[in-house]
């Protein structure tokens, strides 16, 4: 396939993030024309799948449309700030950034073996052993952005697309940081703008009300992908995700789990 880069103004472009000393362009700056993108690459809207230095690597490319809006500059700043000083074995890692030319970039490992999500839907229910393995890796990763100084990285997006399989087979979260929060008390946060589109069975009932959360949001999802991975499949299926989620954030219940009890790991069968 054709290798391009994806540059669509000069190098001389200043962003909004441009330094005028050298000495203070940021050490995770990489230089774009050494990322490498092959046509049809792009695994969703604005993400794609590059080489650097003959590595994979994963690029957030934030959009041209976007850097005139101050939100959405905000939005990467606070992102590439959370991704900067987040580093565990079980979270995603942040390889750099391309703040002083456009497009701006975010760049993180790339995982081949993809997320958990293609995982579930081609293995269906996993082993108990297995699933308390994951499990871990998932609660590891959490912890440690929960336990985060001065303040908690609060996820606020899981779910098993948000969460990726290394070469391994272990479980590494990624996506935290991309949503918009702002600060409304001394441990609530609460979403900038309205989620709009409930698609997502994993959402938390404070975060489908735009109520104030807290890092319980993410146990909450958590608990929802464990659900998942011992039933084989996500909770109130077939049922769609949206009408999934009004039952258990509007209505209030909660999936039953229908395999026997025998097959659950210890400390799940209560």
């Amino acid at each position: 396939m054709e290798i391009f880069v994806i540059l669509l103004y000069q190098k001389t472009k200043k962003t909004p993030m441009t330094v005028s000393n050298p000495k203070e362009v940021p050490e995770y700056e990489l230089n774009p024309l050494e990322l490498e993108f092959r046509r049809g690459e792009e695994v969703t809207k604005g993400y794609y799948v590059a080489k650097w230095y003959g590595s994979k690597v994963f690029v957030k490319i934030l959009d041209k449309d976007s850097f005139s809006d101050g939100d959405s500059i905000d939005a990467f700043k606070h992102e590439l700030t959370l991704l900067e000083k987040a580093r565990h074995p079980n979270l995603v890692q942040f390889v750099g950034a391309v703040t002083q030319n456009v497009p701006l970039m975010i760049v993180s490992e790339y995982h081949q073996k993809g997320d958990l999500a293609s995982y579930l839907e081609t293995k269906g229910r996993v082993q108990s052993y297995k699933a308390i393995r994951f499990a871990l890796d998932i609660a590891r990763g959490l912890n440690y952005l929960h336990e985060c100084k001065p303040e908690p990285i609060i996820h606020g997006d899981l779910s098993p697309k948000n969460i990726v399989r290394d070469d391994e087979g272990k479980l590494k979260v990624a996506g935290f940081g991309s949503l918009d929060l702002t600060k409304v008390s001394q441990d609530k946060l609460q979403m900038v703008q309205p989620v709009s589109n409930f698609d997502s069975v994993y959402i938390a009932p404070e975060m489908y009300r735009n109520e104030a959360f807290d890092r319980s949001v993410d146990t909450f999802a958590f608990g929802l992908i464990l659900y998942e991975m011992i039933e084989g499949s996500p909770a109130f299926h077939p049922k769609p995700q949206e009408e999934a989620a009004k039952m258990i954030c509007s209505e209030g219940l909660r999936p039953l789990f229908k395999n026997k009890p025998k097959s659950y790991p210890e400390g799940v069968k209560e």
